[in-house]
């Protein structure tokens, strides 16, 4: 599940917002009245989506959209009026007054996108720094002189030990250095 941080200058509404959501099945994790405090809840948090009003005590949505975390998305709320007037980019508005299906459903496109994303990253080839490139050729050398392994058998031995554990190759390597070595 996704987690949700509301934000709205008044208190009230960000609590209706909540109520809404929390009956339709989302966990809501902070509800705030400032940007700054919405920052801080996603900052916290590293991955989710921000459901919001247009503006706050101390900025607007845009500059509040800029500044979260990476791995986070928002959800506007505004009058037909403000987002007629275009919403950033990337940034996914409903219309008030608010349809509950349609913010639901809107939350849960979002969250989709982020799950997605989420996945996509995953997927990607880790990228190593020469110093863990390193480590990991020495740990290969280390099982190919100590246990009489082929370059390709000690690779996939780190492999397998690494999925095994749930650890990163790099963190395995480390471990058949502590061992090893003894």
């Amino acid at each position: 599940m996704v987690n949700v941080v509301v934000v709205f200058p008044k208190i009230e509404d960000a609590k209706a917002i909540r109520s809404l959501l929390m009956r339709n099945g989302y966990e809501v994790k902070a509800v705030c009245v400032t940007g700054a405090q919405a920052l801080e809840a996603a900052d916290r948090l590293g991955l989710g989506v921000v459901v919001c009003g247009y503006r706050f005590p101390d900025m607007l949505y845009d500059e509040l959209y800029g500044n979260l975390p990476p791995h986070f998305e928002m959800l506007l709320v505004a009058s037909a009026r403000l987002t007629q007037e275009g919403v950033q980019e990337g940034v996914v508005s409903v219309t008030m007054p608010l349809r509950v299906h349609e913010l639901v459903n809107s939350l849960e496109m979002v969250a989709g996108h982020l799950e997605w994303r989420k996945k996509k990253r995953r997927m990607m080839p880790t990228q190593r720094d020469e110093k863990e490139k390193k480590l990991i050729t020495e740990a290969k050398a280390l099982l190919m002189e100590r246990n009489h392994m082929t370059e390709e058998e000690a690779h996939r031995y780190l492999q397998k030990t690494s999925m095994d554990n749930g650890t990163s190759l790099v963190e395995t390597a480390e471990m058949i250095f502590m061992l090893m070595r003894i």
